[in-house]
């Protein structure tokens, strides 16, 4: 990929997978609290309906939230794309930790964006972020979520 992915791009891609299901509340939503209009939420769903007991593959969140603001994402422009990942993909793309005491590396400021770092929150969960992916990052994230998908639906067919 040779420019920044958009949201659109990447919900486009989760829309395309087998069984995926896109909830993507729009301002107004009366069902949905108001912090998440805006925000898509990914789930591996085949018969269309937002699971209740299990968390989504991956999210795309366009503010902070009050419990999350390190990634700086109100700010015009900027979003933060999240996937849960297993633990080798986790330590293969960040060296085996969630902060740099684990990994040995200095640590990288979370809200500097086309980087993939653990999530600010939810890194010792095995998630990780890109605050708006670019070049460097874009093919990575498609993969990431692709791979998120595959694992969603394993846990799926593993509890019918």
């Amino acid at each position: 990929m040779s420019t920044h992915l958009s949201i659109d791009q990447i919900i486009g891609t989760v829309r395309d997978l087998e069984g995926s299901l896109v909830v993507a509340p729009a301002v107004g939503d009366p069902d949905v609290p108001e912090l998440a209009w805006g925000d898509a939420f990914f789930y591996y769903a085949p018969d269309g309906v937002m699971p209740r007991t299990v968390q989504p593959f991956g999210t795309i969140v366009t503010k902070n939230y009050p419990d999350d603001t390190a990634s700086d994402l109100d700010p015009a422009g900027r979003w933060r794309v999240n996937i849960h990942v297993d633990r080798a993909t986790f330590r293969e793309l960040l060296g085996g930790g969630a902060d740099s005491e684990a990994t040995g590396q200095e640590p990288v400021d979370p809200a500097t964006p086309d980087v993939v770092l653990p999530h600010p929150v939810y890194g010792s969960a095995g998630w990780i972020a890109v605050v708006t992916p670019g070049t460097r990052t874009a093919d990575t994230v498609l993969r990431l979520l692709r791979e998120a998908h595959a694992a969603a639906r394993t846990r799926f067919e593993r509890r019918r």
